[in-house]
């Protein structure tokens, strides 16, 4: 993914100014702000839910998108869920789905409808969702709230096989947790994106 020169504002709130961005093959990326930094906006328009004043993304291959607030229907159960999604991704069949829900221990509940999950068990869905058709490139808006440590650990097991497997994968939060475990970690303040230094070989 490579983004130019993007600018986003409502009316006269100028929310970001020129935002440069290049997530390579093989990266594991964060993106740290405050609340109200423009976060979910510059997400918006990665994804293209949103069009941005000025400026180009582009995407080469398939990508996934994890929103902070999971988009379920909650009369459906998390395996009613998956076969609407696999119709949507037009998959052949849902092993892959299945390995992710087995990593994230998500597979007791296949058949509960998403109205009775716990907010971590929601998430659980949500990552799986935008997951299931193995996207080249994956954008994570604050994907492990809700999440209890161990569930916690295995999505950060998760990212680094995707990162391995040659995915690139974006992790946006409102704070910088285990900067460690990524290549890059950016600030987005004032609607700019800086670097910080390098976190990882």
């Amino acid at each position: 993914m490579e983004v130019t020169g993007v600018y986003h504002g409502y009316g006269s709130r100028h929310v970001l100014r020129g935002i440069d961005l290049k997530l390579p093959l093989g990266r594991l990326v964060g993106i740290v702000g405050e609340n109200g930094a423009g976060k979910s906006t510059l997400l918006r328009i990665l994804c293209g839910e949103l069009r941005p004043n000025q400026g180009t993304v582009r995407h080469r291959g398939r990508f996934g998108y994890c929103p902070q607030q999971a988009i379920l229907n909650d009369a459906l159960t998390v395996r009613q869920h998956l076969m609407y999604f696999r119709s949507a991704y037009g998959l052949a069949n849902l092993r892959h789905a299945e390995a992710i829900m087995e990593e994230l221990r998500l597979g007791a509940y296949a058949d509960e409808r998403a109205g009775l999950l716990s907010g971590g068990t929601r998430q659980k869905l949500n990552l799986t969702l935008a997951l299931m058709h193995d996207p080249e490139v994956l954008l994570l808006d604050e994907p492990y709230q809700g999440f209890d440590w161990d569930t916690y650990q295995r999505f950060w097991d998760l990212a680094d096989r995707l990162r391995t497997a040659g995915r690139s994968v974006l992790v946006v939060s409102h704070l910088a947790y285990d900067t460690e475990r990524l290549d890059e970690l950016w600030r987005l303040d004032d609607g700019t994106l800086s670097p910080t230094a390098t976190v990882s070989a």
